[in-house]
């Protein structure tokens, strides 16, 4: 990829005071509940950067690549997801792609949605609309992605990911992210998190083994995972928290699950990437049929120009690099 410059100097000045962009993995009550916190301002800013989008579109395709970056924790091994939506709404939808590497690229399918009135609130269903939510995982040795499917509503991004996890994969998972925008329009801040209800059988509690995984929850454990959803839905704005200097990530976890004793495992940077190139560009072009070759040869133009749809990255690629081996 060729990384977009941010050339807003207060935006700059901004993000330089933050808290590093960075996702942290935790547990709580002794391993029944995991979960990540990600911390992805720079990240969304320089995916706007990437792909030059205004205030709405920054929004919906924020969330979308904020929600898919919380999935990569839950990746094993080597593996690599896409999120595609295809919706009836004039933004189309959008794609989302995250590599268990740490980079996310995406794209939304209309870069410039119309909007006919001031916008009142948020509710992205007048611009998204119901569709389809397809998810699909592919691992280093699978000759096919495993694919599924789910209707969502596609009013609240958030929601159509915890949606897809419930009816597909029949994990209970609950989404949060959330965005910041001054009020010229800047992101100054934007986090996501999610939390998952493991089976008895995970964990690494003296509960966890021997025990069927399909055994029914006990009173208590009802009550103990009601308490931790209330308490993950009591966290204020992400966006807004991170838009603030003395804000720290590890203080939002403890602070939203104290009562649930909080274990941080792992800290890992996740960035807004794309592993194109100019050299798998050229390898492409050169196994274009001959007849086109020679038409490109005789005719040019010179350089080529090709632009990576997932990161917007132009490459200019002349005759003598393309025909020189």
């Amino acid at each position: 990829m060729i990384k977009a410059e941010i050339t807003d100097k207060d935006l700059i000045k901004h993000l330089d005071s933050l808290e590093e962009d960075k996702l942290r993995i935790f547990t709580l009550a002794d391993g029944r509940v995991r979960g990540a916190l990600f911390h992805g301002t720079r990240f969304v800013n320089q995916m706007r950067a990437q792909h030059q989008l205004g205030i709405l579109e920054t929004y919906i395709l924020g969330h979308a690549s904020l929600c898919s970056a919380l999935t990569i924790p839950m990746m094993k091994d080597l593996e690599h997801n896409s999120i595609k939506f295809e919706c009836s709404g004039p933004a189309q939808g959008y794609s989302v792609e995250a590599d268990s590497t740490g980079y996310v690229r995406s794209l939304i399918f209309n870069e410039s949605i119309p909007i006919n009135k001031p916008l009142e609130n948020w509710d992205l269903q007048p611009f998204l609309g119901s569709g389809q939510f397809t998810f699909s995982r592919i691992h280093k040795d699978d000759k096919y992605p495993q694919k599924s499917t789910v209707e969502v509503d596609g009013n609240n991004i958030a929601k159509d990911f915890a949606q897809y996890f419930a009816q597909s994969e029949q994990i209970n998972t609950a989404f949060n992210s959330s965005i910041q925008f001054d009020k010229e329009g800047r992101v100054i801040g934007a986090g996501a998190m999610y939390i998952q209800i493991m089976p008895k059988t995970g964990g690494y509690t003296s509960s966890g083994s021997g025990v069927d995984s399909h055994q029914t929850e006990s009173d208590d454990d009802n009550v103990l995972l009601q308490k931790v959803e209330n308490a993950f839905k009591a966290c204020p704005s992400l966006g807004l928290l991170f838009s603030e200097k003395e804000v720290d990530s590890e203080d939002i976890i403890i602070g939203l699950f104290r009562e649930f004793n909080p274990l941080i495992a792992v800290k890992r940077d996740i960035i807004y990437d794309c592993p194109c190139c100019k050299e798998n560009f050229i390898t492409y072009l050169r196994t274009l049929p001959a007849d086109q070759l020679e038409d490109i040869k005789k005719k040019g133009p010179d350089p080529l120009e090709i632009t990576c749809n997932n990161c917007k990255s132009v490459y200019k690629i002349s005759l003598k690099e393309l025909f020189e081996k």
